[in-house]
């Protein structure tokens, strides 16, 4: 009989273990007291508070915590302070959400076996919105995302609740993370149904003692399909009314509802053009509406349309003219680059342009363009690219981050974005290191000073091991990923050559007749007998002219030019010498080989490092750097094959040839999603 019991014990023990190990958790892994313990003070209360003192109660293994509502400046708003002494930790923060975080945050030093003594730190957000982009559609589908279907069971909501929602506003909070559009921004109409904004309340309502509010996106043209109107003409007064009253509607059910997200004109969606208005008319008749209840309007950017102009070009000429127009609630979304999220872009010269209105960055975590679920990227290298990335707008110095945080140019709002990575996937996000970029996100929309390198190794100790042999290697594999997938995907400035529709793996002969030009691969690539690259300088489309001096005098000049950007802002000659001496044509053979060489050398690392982590996610991160390997060798060979058919010389003789043939290459059909 006792052998049986113990036979039932280790059958109820064994599913438990494994699911402690299946990547659920993300970086969550905090130690459970055996004991409920009792150990935490508060001077007030809130569902927030209860929070923290449940999760410092469950999982601080250390001395007393008080936390304390105290005075602080009013910019401090979400920050906290944690002073240390023999005896008690002290948060200290101007509200209730700044202490929940102060919490996260310990929970979290102690999974980095910080040192506790004489700890004095005080933290506060570089952004006051931080916000993830769900691009999730109301059939449970979503568009671009790559860990399976969505989180939000529309059809079950709002009676049927899954745990999984207050799981998400968990891992959230703990990285600061502070809203979340729920919906994808080609909105529905339906979304602004009664019947959804019922299901919307339930989330809200489970988001909210964890600090996060909900936004929605929103179709342009929803009076008119919802409302029964003629039109959804901005200035129309029956559109106006229409909106008002929705807002109303929204915040009687949802009092701290954020706002809208709103793409409109771009690839077909609706917009204010569609009736001879310009992007601020549409922008400001919703603001106001928005504008008594404390809401906002984040106004995409990402606008082109089948045009003679490049389409690096397009942001920048329809904004600019608009500077100035806009209510203040309004605020310009801005993707990092001009084009689409490719593996390396230019910065948007958008950034730093508008000089009277507010502009925030849009990221994407999700890696549409990045191998998606299979391919480690850690992307934190990119967002910081990004934000550290100097406009000159303002002079020397006026960098990416410092115009949208508000210290250069001050801001009645700032606000960061980027579209997650999340679905219904046990791990979350389709691949065990995508959390880390989900991650990276948070921790630099948090705190934009932090690099790569350390939110990689806190990530690493928090969801994996402290142990040196794992952290070290795994934090090299990290922090050289992107680079390598730049390498093996669009060296050199290289853009926008995937395969069309999914956007997973190589089509640079994709030449879309009869379909808009800018989304063939040939129109970015330009490939000729002369060279490669498209011509941005004052001779092709001047596009260098829409950045600030110096930079379009730097980019204007192919000796000037970043070497990796040379191919977005020149048409390069074959045969011309770059920086190490080797001719463009193989420095480009060597950059795909090179980024081969290194996923292979990610495949060495990791086998070595298996006794340092469970068995379930190492053979799983395993098999993924597998077809890691064999797609880096798919976009080498299409690359190099299809760009000598133009070059006609030869692979240098000490790179690995082709494995494939050309002609076997472009019969390659996958059949996957479509396009935000």
């Amino acid at each position: 009989m006792q052998h049986f019991r113990n036979y039932i014990l280790l059958f109820l023990i064994i599913p438990f273990m494994a699911l402690a190990e299946d990547g659920s958790q993300l970086w969550l892994r905090y130690p459970v007291n055996p004991k409920p313990r009792n150990i935490v003070n508060s001077n007030s209360k809130s569902p927030t508070i209860e929070i923290a003192k449940k999760e410092l109660n469950q999982h601080w293994s250390g001395q007393v915590v008080d936390l304390k509502i105290d005075k602080f400046p009013e910019n401090f708003k979400d920050g906290y302070r944690i002073i240390s002494t023999p005896k008690k930790i002290s948060i200290l923060a101007k509200t209730d959400l700044g202490l929940l975080y102060g919490s996260y945050h310990l929970l979290n030093l102690q999974q980095q076996k910080t040192n506790f003594s004489n700890l004095k730190l005080e933290e506060k957000p570089s952004y006051d919105i931080r916000i993830l982009n769900h691009w999730d559609n109301l059939d449970g589908t979503i568009e671009r995302g790559y860990a399976g279907h969505s989180l939000w069971k529309w059809e079950d909501l709002p009676s049927k609740i899954s745990p999984r929602y207050e799981e998400y506003a968990r891992a959230n909070a703990s990285i600061g993370i502070n809203a979340t559009v729920l919906n994808n921004v080609n909105a529905s109409p339906n979304m602004l149904r009664e019947d959804y904004l019922k299901k919307v309340k339930v989330l809200a309502d489970i988001f909210r003692p964890y600090g996060i509010k909900i936004y929605l996106s929103v179709n342009f043209s929803s009076p008119k399909v919802l409302g029964g109107l003629q039109n959804s003409d901005p200035l129309n007064q029956e559109v106006q009314k229409w909106w008002k009253d929705k807002a109303a509607e929204i915040y009687r059910m949802i009092p701290d509802f954020g706002g809208f997200l709103v793409k409109a004109n771009s690839e077909g969606q609706p917009g204010p053009q569609d009736y001879g208005r310009t992007h601020a008319d549409g922008a400001n008749m919703m603001a106001d509406v928005l504008k008594p209840y404390g809401g906002i309007v984040m106004w995409r950017a990402f606008v082109y349309s089948p045009s003679k102009e490049d389409r690096a070009k397009q942001a920048h000429l329809e904004f600019v003219p608009l500077d100035g127009k806009f209510r203040d609630n309004v605020i310009i979304q801005i993707k990092n680059g001009p084009i689409d999220f490719q593996p390396r872009e230019a910065f948007n010269p958008l950034f730093g342009a508008l000089r009277k209105t507010s502009e925030m960055v849009e990221f994407q975590i999700t890696q549409e363009y990045l191998g998606q679920a299979n391919h480690l990227v850690f992307l934190a290298p990119l967002f910081k690219e990004t934000l550290d990335s100097d406009t000159f707008s303002d002079g020397k110095g006026s960098t990416i981050a410092k115009i949208t945080d508000g210290t250069l140019r001050p801001a009645k709002l700032t606000a960061i974005a980027a579209v997650a990575n999340i679905g219904e996937d046990t791990n979350w996000t389709g691949h065990h290191f995508a959390q880390a970029n989900w991650y990276a996100f948070g921790r630099l929309a948090w705190n934009h000073n932090l690099t790569s390198e350390q939110i990689a190794d806190e990530w690493i100790k928090m969801t994996f091991t402290d142990q040196q042999n794992f952290v070290d290697p795994v934090k090299k594999i990290m922090l050289t990923s992107r680079e390598t997938a730049v390498d093996y995907m669009m060296p050199l400035g290289l853009h926008h050559i995937f395969a069309g529709g999914h956007h997973y793996g190589p089509e640079p002969w994709g030449d879309y007749k009869g379909g808009r030009p800018d989304w063939s691969p040939v129109y970015y690539h330009q490939a000729d007998a002369e060279g490669l690259g498209f011509d941005r300088t004052k001779t092709g489309s001047n596009a260098v002219s829409q950045y600030f001096p110096p930079l379009n005098e730097i980019y204007g000049n192919i000796k000037t030019t970043p070497e990796n950007l040379i191919l977005w802002f020149h048409h390069v000659p074959w045969d011309y010498r770059m920086k190490d001496g080797k001719t463009l044509w193989d420095e480009l053979c060597y950059k795909y080989d090179s980024g081969v060489q290194n996923v292979r050398n990610y495949q060495r690392i990791w086998d070595q490092i298996q006794p340092y982590i469970d068995s379930q996610r190492f053979s799983e991160i395993r098999d993924k750097l597998k077809i890691q390997a064999k797609d880096a060798v798919w976009w080498k060979d299409a690359c190099l094959l299809y760009f000598q058919t133009y070059s006609k010389r030869p692979i240098p003789s000490d790179i690995e040839k082709p494995v494939h043939q050309l002609e076997d290459l472009k019969k390659i059909k996958l059949n996957m999603g479509h396009h935000n």
